[in-house]
């Protein structure tokens, strides 16, 4: 395949739409009409991992988290970005970023953590609706109702999940009188019309109003179509940040933390946890990455505990006492990690499902930034 030809395969799955607006996904270097065989997925663009896919002999290395998320005015081999950039190009390997608009998807980062952690019967903790959009409804001459509907759909309306051309086609009369100076389709200036036509109903993302109306009106056969546009109510997508669910078998705040070391990939970090070890747990809330701020929503919905990364003293304690909430802090690398094997095992099966084969490889490296760790006092 070419890369143009993966990177639609992989924003199939991870809309760039879905990504955070402060985010850097998508294609950072390489060229679109290459040939690629061989995929390498990791968590960081770092020079270790960029000497593994190279001697992995991938043509395009796949991360979740940016190369640079900050933006630049320089790719200059003086900085250890810049020759992660110079030593990919040089050796033929293009880089692609999948970041928070994986970590909504469905399924994505944090179905991957849920299902580490033996969570059953999830869903989004924080939802994100479908796509804002509109219903668009006109009335056509019945023996022009298809061609109206061919070219709204042309402009993108009336796809629905894997269904394209939807629509609702219901005849009826309408009834206008022509002005004195019209020229009328059908009909003579000031003469009471009563016409056969077809009501056109489908639905269009809002982004794309302005294309298909356009549309509408160039198809439509009336010197003055008569048309609604209505927006619609945002329904859930099953998108969004985080998970909550529940565990097989109830268990303590204590068992669950050690469980969750288990199961997540070792690091020096480990994995702690705030708030009574014997506390029950079942229903569990997780977010990869950094996922504190839906500490709120996780107390809101249940969750007896919390797992995600990067936790804050001050808020930490506060959530602790104000929600009755426990929290469990892994490393931000390893919540995400368990991800990797999952969009590796889809990409190869979206590449067949196109006809042609795809080698993919996961980093085993641990990039993890903290090296080293040192008990201060004994468990319990």
């Amino acid at each position: 395949m070419t890369l143009a030809e993966i990177v639609g395969l992989l924003a199939g799955r991870y809309d760039p739409g879905w990504a955070e607006s402060w985010d850097a996904v998508g294609l950072v270097c390489g060229d679109p009409d290459a040939a690629v065989e061989r995929v390498h997925f990791a968590i960081d663009p770092v020079g270790n991992v960029a000497e593994e896919a190279i001697a992995a002999r991938a043509q395009l290395l796949v991360t979740h988290h940016p190369l640079y998320l900050g933006g630049t005015t320089s790719v200059a081999a003086t900085s250890a970005k810049g020759r992660v950039v110079h030593r990919l190009i040089s050796s033929g390997v293009a880089l692609y970023v999948a970041h928070t608009n994986a970590d909504v998807a469905k399924p994505g980062v944090n179905d991957a953590l849920a299902s580490a952690l033996g969570l059953r019967d999830t869903d989004a903790l924080s939802p994100l609706p479908h796509g804002s959009l509109d219903k668009i409804v006109t009335f056509v001459p019945v023996d022009d109702a298809e061609a109206v509907l061919d070219a709204l759909a042309v402009a993108g309306a009336g796809t629905v999940g894997d269904y394209t051309r939807c629509g609702y086609l219901g005849d009826g009369t309408g009834t206008f009188t022509p002005g004195i100076t019209s020229s009328p389709t059908i009909g003579e200036p000031g003469r009471v019309e009563h016409v056969k036509e077809t009501r056109v109903e489908t639905i269009a993302p809002r982004r794309l109003r302005s294309q298909v109306i356009r549309a509408l009106l160039a198809a439509h056969p009336y010197e003055e179509p008569a048309y609604d546009v209505t927006e619609l109510a945002a329904v859930p997508s099953g998108l969004g940040l985080g998970r909550v669910g529940e565990l097989a078998t109830p268990t303590t705040l204590a068992a669950f933390t050690a469980a969750v070391a288990a199961a997540l990939p070792a690091t020096r970090w480990g994995v702690r946890a705030a708030g009574d070890p014997d506390r029950p747990v079942r229903n569990v809330a997780v977010c990869g990455g950094s996922g504190a701020s839906l500490a709120d929503t996780a107390a809101r919905l249940g969750a007896d505990v919390l797992v995600t990364s990067d936790l804050k003293h001050h808020a930490t304690s506060e959530a602790v006492a104000d929600l009755g909430i426990g929290l469990i802090d892994a490393a931000h690398w390893a919540t995400e990690a368990p991800w990797l094997e999952d969009a590796a095992a889809l990409l190869t099966s979206d590449a067949a499902a196109a006809g042609t084969t795809v080698v993919t490889t996961v980093s085993p490296i641990v990039t993890d930034p903290w090296t080293v760790h040192s008990h201060s006092i004994e468990d319990p």
